[in-house]
């Protein structure tokens, strides 16, 4: 059986209807070609849908891969949870597109006010399903060290840039609860809808909130293509056979991923476009380069040539499941009844396997200092 049909059902099926969106919202942005906020009005469900096809494709592997039937039970309640709640955000988001309302921060009508409460509601239960699905990880013990940190470090900087989300939805200076049609914002000071990159559609002219935001949500394909390149190279680099290499090199990977992240996000805070650093912004991230230099150079430096097998993202076997299936060693011969058998030895199957999203002055956040 094909390794992609133990995946979390319901993430797949949320992650293909999102490629279909995405080639829907491809065509809306050939031929019709209305604006909001400065962008083509079919730019904003395009990259959700995209962004939520390698988010629940990624959630969806991690999940089959916990060690025990508890902890999948609760998984795939949590996967469910992340895959209803990211349903209704793309069902508002096309929604308001239809209509040519925006869908964030939208307070203009009562209607408008309470689909925006309600994506509020749902990136809160999204949020708290990965959450879950974050401390089912934590809790494993998977087979390989390097894999198990790849896929923990990478979930829980996902947890964290999805909590930038909350942060724009924060009144800017000049808004008002109850009176501004529009309460929150992306950029940090300057309006929501100014000069922007192409295709990202982040600010060029201020901070912008969404460039932490998109980083760190995406840890969570990025850390471990980390390692799967690791795994690639181990053949003709000896050092990254052993797997406490690769875990040395997976730590300081995240820990510059953390790093970057916290950067990024500062910088955002201050008023500053990702295109336009100041000193203090370069300082930071020749800093933060000094440091992976130095921390890869260490995990290598130490290492040794040694023997190690080389191993891809696995999963224990659970031992409450029945061994059954575990295939007998092929040196093994049936005993017969005139000869005794000799000590049966553990099967080695059932060891861990070690494959297997109206502008103007009043959408302005204030930089902080």
């Amino acid at each position: 059986m094909p390794v992609w049909r133990s995946w979390h059902r319901p993430l797949v099926v949320f992650s293909l209807s999102m490629v279909v969106l995405a080639v829907v919202s491809g065509v809306g942005l050939v031929v019709d070609d209305r604006q909001l906020v400065g962008s083509p009005i079919w730019f904003k469900p395009f990259k959700f849908s995209l962004s939520f096809v390698v988010y629940g494709l990624s959630l969806a592997w991690m999940l089959s891969l916990l060690p025990t039937r508890r902890a999948r039970r609760v998984g795939w309640w949590a996967g469910v949870v992340v895959a209803m709640a990211s349903v209704v955000e793309m069902v508002i988001i096309t929604g308001q597109v239809v209509r040519g309302k925006r869908s964030h921060f939208n307070l203009e009508t009562p209607f408008d006010e309470a689909l925006f409460n309600a994506m509020a509601i749902t990136v809160v239960i999204l949020w708290l399903g990965t959450l879950a699905i974050a401390v089912l990880l934590l809790r494993a013990r998977l087979a390989d060290r390097a894999s198990a940190w790849a896929m923990r470090s990478g979930v829980v900087l996902a947890l964290a840039g999805a909590a930038v989300g909350f942060l724009m939805t924060q009144p800017a200076p000049g808004q008002q609860r109850g009176v501004s049609r529009v309460v929150g914002a992306h950029s940090v000071g300057v309006p929501d809808g100014g000069p922007s990159m192409p295709l990202t559609g982040w600010s060029t002219t201020g901070g912008d909130l969404r460039v932490p935001h998109f980083f760190g949500m995406h840890a969570l394909q990025l850390l471990p293509l980390v390692l799967m390149g690791l795994v690639a190279l181990a053949p003709r680099l000896p050092r990254l056979r052993a797997e406490r290499v690769r875990l040395r090199l997976i730590l300081v990977a995240a820990a510059a991923y953390a790093a970057v992240f916290a950067l990024l996000t500062w910088q955002a805070l201050r008023g500053q476009s990702l295109t336009r650093p100041d000193g203090a912004t370069l300082t930071a991230a020749g800093l933060i380069l000094v440091g992976v230099a130095a921390g890869a150079y260490g995990a290598l430096r130490t290492a040794s040539p040694e023997r190690a097998a080389t191993s891809l993202p696995g999963r224990e076997v659970d031992p409450t499941e029945p061994s059954g299936t575990s295939e007998a060693s092929p040196t093994s011969e049936p005993s017969t009844g005139s000869e005794p058998s000799s000590a049966s030895e553990p099967s080695s199957a059932s060891e861990p396997s070690g494959a297997s999203e109206p502008s103007g002055a009043s959408d302005t956040k204030e930089p902080v200092a």
